[in-house]
């Protein structure tokens, strides 16, 4: 049975919940792989599970408006606490599960949540550790054991210890529950959702009910979505787009979820369950593309030569649909022959073989990456919007996806382009302010309900065409306007570089990383030997690899945003470090302030820098190093002359 639409300004989520149960009690909800065996849940087992913990956070003192945080690997048991608490009146707000101690104390303190459910012996060692600093703490949930059997501590609860707690509590008051959820308001805070924070420490933000189920409504009249359909979550559901697609449109249309068994077995996984939609960020798809560029590059020459014929045809096929015309008969032969022999089994091994479409939000895709998936036969589609308006607000449609663009406002969203070249969005999705801090509340939305998103664009053909942050948009010397995220996507698409950042608006300079992993493979069929990561990033070899790369970039570039000089970076950019977010976006400020000396050299011209680094051990001493840092300079550069340009689905020449 399909469930009922959705009247999105009148439910919530526990209430669909109840739905579900009620049409499809023996329908599968939830699966998690457990020791190799997918384990199922279905809506009925899936209510239980929140009637029970529900009650027993009610025994521990969690009343209507209070918040709970999650801090952990997504679970079934992540979002049985997550209904749970909105059954009582309640919000949710998710910890990334790769928080350390400073980030998890700002969101504890500013979200004032008095119980936190956590996932296991590591999370809950980072809350022994901040207790002292949050004197609001009194409970902590776990939901996996291990490890912990000898653990003193009074507040320390275990998740199934909570849930039987709950059952005996349900039983000396009956019908409370069901009184909760029927009386819950869709303007009801269910989920704070934490911003990037790429200038600063994270915002908390407010999404009510009514604000996501909007969202889910609204996205499904553009692609609709049934219980049929199959989503793996694994990215954190502390993420406002996990929340989108896995909770919001997951409960509204009863899709089943799966969970993956841990990080080292999602792309198995992922075939496993053959996903019918998947949302991810950039880095997600990128890590594909360089996965496929080095298998294809390790392939014997028959492989390669069958791929690069099924490619080209591919990619001939995705440039007409994508214009929204069809593909003549000779070329549709042609494409099935192609897609058989050569693309479905590279869908297959991403575990894309039954996508109907995907989506990439919260940074910038490149356009080649884009022609990629595309070119394979993967519908993937830029999406525009960010955790103040629930996630998502533009959408490419099927048929009309412009690599350049990320498509047209879903139903129900307003767009206008203010004079400053501001984009602004305003609909029933946006959020309901930040939690203590009404004055960036009042900076986000005015008065008329408009929400500034600090992002630069203009309109093309009906389609958004985002710059950049608004305060990142330059201007080259001779007055080309530009952004550099245009740039370092440009660079990222070499399988071979991880991250670029790039400077400068009168000669462009660029900081990069290299990719280790694929890096790594390069080093070992050209029998380099090397130990870590900075002693790789510094062969000479290496350099020459990425100088190429480089200037493969600069080739789509218009002169004079070349880029001129860069040097490879000697560590990855770590979010632990306040480098890039947990979503993986650089955070230009800390680069620029950590690393002037490196970005001073760069503008300057000079031909090496040096750096004094501190090296820490796991017994607390640590050493200083100095690491010597070669710029290479590319005026003047020419390939030589046995390379030549690089396939976009080729790793190595």
């Amino acid at each position: 049975m399909s469930p009922r639409p959705v009247d999105g300004p009148g439910q919530t989520f526990p209430r669909l919940l109840a739905e579900r149960a009620a049409e499809r009690p023996d329908g599968t909800a939830l699966q998690e792989k457990l020791y190799g065996i997918w384990q199922p849940i279905t809506w009925r087992e899936y209510a239980d599970r929140v009637r029970d913990f529900a009650h027993g956070l009610a025994a521990l003192g969690v009343r209507r408006g209070d918040i709970v945080a999650v801090l952990g690997d997504n679970r079934p048991e992540w979002l049985v606490a997550e209904l749970a608490v909105q059954s009582l009146g309640g919000a949710v707000v998710g910890i990334y599960p790769t928080s350390l101690d400073e980030e998890i104390v700002h969101i504890l303190t500013t979200a004032g949540a008095a119980v936190v459910v956590a996932e296991d012996q590591e999370q809950v060692d980072k809350l022994l550790r901040v207790k002292p600093l949050l004197p609001q703490l009194k409970t902590v949930v776990f939901y996996d054991p291990h490890g912990m059997e000898t653990y003193p501590e009074p507040w320390l609860a275990d998740f199934t210890a909570v849930e039987e707690q709950g059952r005996a509590w349900g039983a000396e008051h009956d019908g409370w529950l069901a009184d909760s959820v029927a009386s819950g308001d869709p303007d009801d805070v269910a989920v704070i959702c934490t911003t990037s924070g790429t200038t600063s420490k994270p915002k908390l933000g407010r999404l009510t009910h009514r604000n996501l189920l909007a969202m889910a409504e609204h996205l499904t009249q553009v692609d609709p979505l049934g219980p049929k359909d199959r989503f793996v979550s694994f990215l954190p559901l502390a993420w406002i787009g996990e929340q989108m697609i896995a909770v919001a449109c997951g409960l509204s249309r009863g899709m089943t979820l799966s969970f993956p068994e841990d990080a080292s077995t999602q792309r198995s996984d992922l075939r496993d369950i053959g996903p019918h939609v998947m949302f991810s960020p950039p880095r997600i798809w990128e890590s594909m593309l360089s996965d496929v560029q080095v298998r294809i590059d390790e392939a014997g020459r028959f492989k390669r030569t069958v791929f690069g014929l099924g490619y080209r045809v591919g990619d001939r096929v995705a440039g007409l649909r994508v214009q929204g015309r069809k593909p003549g008969p000779g070329l549709r032969l042609a494409h099935l022959l192609a897609d058989a022999v050569a693309l479905r089994p590279v869908r297959d091994q991403l575990g894309l073989a039954r996508i109907r479409r995907c989506y990439t939000g919260g940074a910038p895709l490149g356009p080649d990456v884009f022609r990629f998936f595309h070119a394979i036969g993967v519908n993937i589609k830029q999406i525009f919007g960010q955790t103040e308006i629930c996630g998502i607000a533009v959408l490419h449609r099927d048929e009309d996806v412009r690599f350049h663009s990320v498509g047209e406002p879903i139903p129900g969203t307003e767009l206008r382009i203010a004079d400053s070249g501001e984009i602004l969005l305003r609909s029933a999705s946006v959020f309901s302010g930040y939690v203590g801090n009404d004055a960036a509340t009042a900076e986000s939305v005015d008065a008329d309900g408009w929400l500034h998103t600090g992002d630069a664009g203009y309109l093309d053909d009906g389609h958004l065409v985002v710059i950049d942050r608004a305060k990142d948009v330059l201007r080259s010397a001779d007055g080309t306007q530009f952004s550099s995220a245009f740039i370092e996507n440009k660079l990222k698409f070499s399988p071979y570089v991880e991250e670029a950042v790039v400077f400068g608006t009168d000669e462009i300079t660029a900081l990069v990383t290299i990719d280790p992993k694929t890096v790594g493979s390069w080093a070992e069929h050209e029998h380099l030997t090397f130990t870590t990561y900075t002693d790789l990033a510094a062969k000479p070899e290496v350099y020459d690899l990425v100088t190429g790369e480089v200037h493969r970039a600069n080739q789509d570039l218009p002169e004079s945003i070349r880029v001129r000089r860069f040097l490879l970076h000697f560590k990855q950019l770590d979010p632990d470090d306040d480098e890039i977010t947990r979503t993986r976006k650089v955070r230009r400020n800390v680069i620029v302030e950590r690393y002037s000396d490196l970005i001073e050299a760069l503008a300057r011209g000079e031909q090496s820098v040096s750096i004094t680094n501190a090296v820490s051990y796991q017994d607390g001493t640590s050493v200083k190093r100095t690491i010597d840092l070669e710029i290479r300079d590319l005026h003047g550069y020419a390939p030589p002359a046995h390379v030549t340009q690089r396939p976009v689905w080729s790793g190595r020449r």
